[in-house]
């Protein structure tokens, strides 16, 4: 999003105001016609929308009056001194762009409430350099975060999903046929994001490639399977984390056990009940965590790491592990059976 095509002088006129918001109809993708007013020193007036100039209109003001008149001058807007910042409040009062003012009250960017889900303080690790033997011959030239899902590749669902809730920095570890993966993203400027490559020179499991970055600028860190097919609230399972001040949460999956037999509840030798044909159902890890970025330290460099190995220290050592359950969607697509329920499931989905 353009800031320059949002924003306007205050001497500007209403008609001049018009023929900007008639030109964002066609140039920009946004969900609200609105204009930011601001003066000399690009400080923020206040907002315009085309309601805003009706309602002078009715009042019997010209074409020509400057919009330093008619701007609403108690627009909502946020600062970037925040550092998580709840969009929820917002939406509740049907605010679609939200504009971030630095602490001199000028716009640093503005948000499109309909295309941001949230915009969570964190960096991201995709873990996508797996070879995916299972569904070969499709990853014999293909690595299996790149294979087709919908219009798009399995991997790509993910970035999108991860930008909407305001992540913009993204690392993927890659390793079997990485290249084609970095070839097709390239830097993330084309999504409007920061994406690096982390190149596993040898198997790292689950978590170690986690060591091989520099520095996590943020104080927590996302990290998860590039085969998924989720539609995972991340904020969910931050606020979840920040919560409980757990060290490290994971998202879970329910998994259901059916018995089709009476299953009898016994002590010694003697049945005191019996249950018939109960169901039980499980926590499963849905490969998707957020961890404090202090964890890290704990893991080896160049070494084969599990997340599992990370998530026992935590609980042996006494830190507190959570779980979030997904309330959605969820997908591991490591199988030809499971990549099949995938690309059927999507016919049918709607955003």
């Amino acid at each position: 999003m353009n800031l320059s095509n949002l924003t306007i002088n205050q001497d500007a006129t209403v008609l001049d105001a018009l023929a900007i918001l008639n030109e964002l109809l066609y140039k920009e993708s946004i969900s609200r016609l609105i204009l930011f007013v601001t003066d000399g020193d690009d400080k923020i007036l206040g907002s315009l929308t085309d309601g805003d100039i009706r309602r002078a209109l009715v009042k019997n003001q010209n074409l020509n009056q400057p919009l330093s008149e008619i701007c609403n001058k108690n627009f909502l807007h946020a600062t970037d001194s925040e550092e998580f910042l709840d969009l929820k409040k917002y939406r509740e009062r049907d605010i679609k762009m939200l504009p971030i003012l630095t602490k001199e009250g000028k716009i640093k960017k503005i948000i499109d409430l309909e295309k941001t889900k949230s915009m969570l303080p964190m960096e991201c690790l995709i873990m996508a350099g797996g070879r995916g033997k299972r569904l070969s011959p499709l990853t014999d030239s293909t690595p299996k975060p790149m294979l087709i899902l919908g219009d798009k590749p399995i991997i790509e669902h993910n970035i999108d999903r991860l930008i909407s809730f305001g992540i913009k920095k993204i690392y993927i570890s890659v390793k079997y046929l990485g290249e084609q993966i970095e070839s097709y993203f390239g830097d993330g400027s084309s999504k409007g994001i920061q994406i690096e490559y982390i190149w596993e020179n040898q198997p790292l499991g689950t978590a170690g490639a986690l060591s091989l970055v520099d520095q996590f600028e943020s104080n927590h860190v996302l990290l998860m399977n590039s085969d998924l097919f989720t539609n995972v609230n991340f904020e969910n399972l931050y606020l979840e984390l920040i919560e409980n001040n757990a060290d490290m949460a994971v998202s879970s999956t329910e998994y259901k056990v059916d018995v089709p037999y009476a299953i009898f509840e016994t002590e010694g030798k003697q049945v005191k009940s019996f249950k018939e044909k109960p169901s039980y159902a499980y926590h499963s890890n849905a490969g998707i965590y957020i961890l404090k970025k202090e964890l890290i330290q704990k893991i080896p460099k160049n070494e084969f790491y599990d997340i599992t190995d990370l998530m026992n220290e935590v609980v042996v050592e006494g830190g507190t592990l959570i779980f979030n359950p997904i309330l959605g969607f969820w997908i591991d697509i490591g199988s030809p059976v499971d990549y099949n329920r995938a690309k059927e499931f999507i016919k049918h989905l709607k955003e």
